[in-house]
């Protein structure tokens, strides 16, 4: 249980929802909706480099392959490793032309 009353029983969800509201609404922040909170958690998670796996099993996807359709995007230096690969390639590819 996520979210529970004061004496550990199943809190309402439109209780939670109606708290969170009041709580933007006084805080001056844009507004939001509860299942946002979740996607924010996931995405600071990915971004800080946890298991993809892992966070797919906590979001409770059927398969990474799911969290990844959403996430793989924060992935920690992705853009960078694809473009390391290719350079090496290509390098790989000159370096064979050379030495013919």
């Amino acid at each position: 249980m996520v979210i529970c009353t004061n004496t550990g029983t199943l809190q309402d969800p439109r209780n939670v929802v109606r708290v969170m509201k009041r709580i933007i609404k006084c805080s001056n922040v844009p507004n939001i909706r509860f299942h946002d909170i979740r996607h924010t958690h996931a995405s600071i998670l990915i971004s800080a480099g946890a298991d993809i796996v892992k966070v797919s099993r906590l979001l409770g996807h059927a398969n990474p392959k799911i969290t990844l359709e959403f996430y793989a995007h924060l992935l920690p230096g992705a853009k960078n490793e694809i473009a390391e690969l290719f350079h090496n390639s290509i390098q790989h590819n000159d370096d064979d032309k050379d030495s013919d």
